[in-house]
């Protein structure tokens, strides 16, 4: 049997995710907000759902309103995880994305503010305001080959950044090493894609822990399960109309986490999905079993 590629920078993510912050003393936040603030990305990679067919690519952007209110909400918590834009799109491509990071930066001052890009538009002059803006690290995700890779690591060195600033992510190795990426089926997203990965006829009976410490917010302020739920088959919210801590606290998060840390994922669009869900986010799972 083929042996999975690991990211390497899952590592990371799992260290940064350790530490559960918590609300009224034992309900635990999430420690990744994610953001995904567009419904268009300028590439269409064989190993993505964007390259089935019938994907829809809506070049539609994340409101203004819609960060604020989540941004000012987490306030209310003195929120000091990890703020992440990345999602289903490219995030470079919203021409708003400075201001974006900026108001967030300006309400939640402890927050690690990240970024996942592909770099296709990312000059010298971005790369220094997106930090000016306010980011943290950004992580970027080279597809095309090592050349790429070594000149995006040159220009963000000359811009003067550190080591923990930024990333750059090798996603253009062979079909053999996995293309660079620990590789999914997406939530049964990959069928029809380029690069075929087949959704599965009996659910894993392995627990999952990302709704445990995963915030996850399309652009159209729906709030999914998770980050894998590319056809977003549980929509637990929507921010438009409601709270952040009335949708993380909702009856559906909380019927997929109950279900997920048993690990019965018997429900949409978990029964169709191959991640683990397990290598980080135990401590916030366990903490989970001791709220009523």
């Amino acid at each position: 049997m083929k042996k999975k590629f690991i990211d390497p920078l899952i590592k990371r993510k799992a260290n940064l995710t350790k530490n559960v912050q918590f609300f009224k003393k034992s309900i635990p936040l999430p420690s990744v907000i994610e953001i995904s603030e567009s419904g268009t990305c300028n590439r269409v990679c064989s190993f993505c759902p964007r390259s089935a067919p019938d994907f829809p690519d809506i070049k539609e952007f994340i409101s203004e309103d819609l960060i604020v209110k989540l941004s000012k909400e987490l306030s209310n918590y003195d929120y000091s995880g990890i703020f992440l834009f990345s999602g289903f799109v490219e995030p470079m491509l919203d021409k708003n994305i400075y201001n974006l990071i900026n108001i967030v930066r300006n309400n939640l001052p402890k927050a690690k503010i990240e970024m996942v890009t592909n770099g296709d538009v990312l000059d010298t002059q971005r790369a220094k305001q997106l930090f000016s803006s306010g980011l943290s690290t950004l992580l970027v995700s080279i597809y095309d080959g090592k050349k790429e890779a070594d000149e995006m690591e040159k220009l963000l060195r000359d811009c003067d950044l550190t080591d923990e600033q930024f990333k750059v992510r090798h996603r253009y190795l062979p079909e053999s090493d996995s293309f660079g990426i620990t590789l999914s089926n997406r939530a049964g997203m990959m069928e029809k894609a380029e690069y075929v990965i087949p959704s599965l006829k009996e659910p894993m009976k392995k627990p999952c822990y990302y709704p445990h410490y995963t915030f996850f917010m399309d652009y159209t302020g729906e709030v999914l399960v998770c980050s894998h739920d590319w056809g977003k088959k549980l929509v637990v919210g929507n921010l438009k109309n409601e709270s952040f801590i009335d949708i993380w606290m909702s009856k559906k998060f909380s019927f997929a986490r109950k279900n997920l840390f048993k690990a019965n994922r018997n429900f949409a669009p978990c029964d169709k999905c191959d991640v683990t869900g397990t290598y980080m986010g135990g401590d916030h799972a366990r903490a989970w079993q001791e709220v009523k």
